[in-house]
């Protein structure tokens, strides 16, 4: 079923336009129901998202580049600029014009606290949180951000915004609790799919890198998964952390392997 899906992930990728429901079915050897369903168990999403996802990757790969907006829509392969506006503050996180201007006409409220962990900073648009970084130094969490989105309007967290930090905080604490809070995840259709799959790894358990990739139904893609976990943004409510080397030992982790070690053995003892 992973290599049928992964086929029909080709297609999409390949595919100028959405193919058919029934197209993406026959190429996987099933019927359009079945497709569907194995499909979204296997990815985490529907075909549709997927498309969608992908087509988004395009437009925003193409933004800085493309002389507008309406082009590098067009050049991704929309056909109409009105479908991709529908959804693109879904797909970016943001209009397409703020993300090709590096984020601006955006308010990101952000905040830094210190946690058992170090120093943690908490970032959110409109639509939810779509940052959570650790380390050292709470100016350095907030160049960070800075860099990723320079032209946004940064601003801080109002009373609400504070209790969402504190839910952040609370969670890395004692992660048996869960989070609870809407998410702005962004990324490109694949990494969604593997931080769809990482969201899946129980607290107390861990999976290797090759897991993931069977999961997403990419058994070849193990680099690929490493790259994605590298690229997530979202600390513990993303849980790379729990991405282990295929031998059960600590690989790299964004915000320092002592960390990774110490959020697994709290999750371990959660469990």
């Amino acid at each position: 079923q992973a290599e049928a899906v992964a086929r029909a992930c080709r297609m999409i990728e390949e595919a100028e336009t959405m193919p058919a429901l029934d197209a993406l079915a026959e190429i996987a050897g099933m019927s359009p129901f079945h497709f569907h369903r194995v499909f979204k168990k296997v990815t985490g999403i529907t075909p549709k998202a997927y498309a969608g996802a992908h087509l988004a990757k395009r437009v925003a790969s193409g933004l800085r580049e493309a002389g507008s907006v309406t082009e590098a829509v067009f050049d991704a392969g929309y056909n109409s600029s009105s479908r991709f506006y529908a959804k693109s503050s879904e797909l970016l996180g943001m209009t397409p014009t703020a993300y090709r201007k590096g984020g601006a006409g955006t308010r990101i409220r952000f905040a830094a606290a210190e946690c058992s962990l170090g120093s943690i900073l908490v970032a959110a648009t409109e639509k939810g949180v779509c940052a959570i970084l650790l380390g050292d130094e709470p100016d350095a969490l907030a160049r960070d951000l800075q860099d990723r989105f320079p032209k946004a309007e940064l601003s801080g967290g109002d009373e609400m915004f504070e209790r969402w930090v504190a839910e952040v905080i609370g969670f890395v604490e004692t992660p048996g609790r869960g989070l609870d809070l809407p998410l702005d995840i962004g990324g490109t259709a694949f990494q969604q799919r593997v931080w769809t799959a990482l969201r899946a790894i129980p607290v107390g358990t861990t999976a290797t890198y090759a897991d993931i990739a069977r999961a997403i139904g990419e058994p070849a893609a193990v680099r690929a998964v490493a790259q994605a976990c590298g690229a997530n943004r979202l600390a513990v409510a993303i849980p790379c952390h729990r991405v282990v080397r295929s031998d059960g030992s600590l690989s790299g982790y964004r915000w320092g392997v002592e960390r990774k070690r110490d959020l697994l053995a709290r999750e371990g003892a959660a469990r």
